[in-house]
């Protein structure tokens, strides 16, 4: 495995990681999720270039068209919450009061 796969393969680990220990803020959850994504896209825009194929280059721009809706969605999503609740933090966040 040489140090670049590593180096994408940790970031994508550490943010996943991030993800589920790290939930106290809903913005700290969105910054994981875009990094998970970052890492993901920087993976697939190298892949082609490893492997000297052209078929799958157009994949990293579909990835990359979904993380910016994703990232919208999750930024809207943060401006709601604050909006009703006060705050972004996840605690204050229960789907079972009215």
């Amino acid at each position: 495995m040489s140090l670049m796969h590593l180096s994408f393969y940790s970031a994508f680990t550490m943010s996943s990681l991030g993800l589920a220990f790290h939930r106290t803020h809903l913005i700290s959850a969105l910054l994981c999720l875009e990094s998970m994504m970052l890492s993901l896209y920087i993976t697939m825009s190298v892949w082609p270039a490893e492997n000297q194929a052209t078929s799958s280059a157009l994949m990293p721009v579909l990835m990359l068209t979904f993380s910016a809706c994703e990232a919208a969605t999750g930024l809207a999503l943060l401006v709601a919450t604050t909006r009703t609740h006060g705050s972004d933090q996840l605690q204050n966040l229960n789907l079972l009061q009215c």
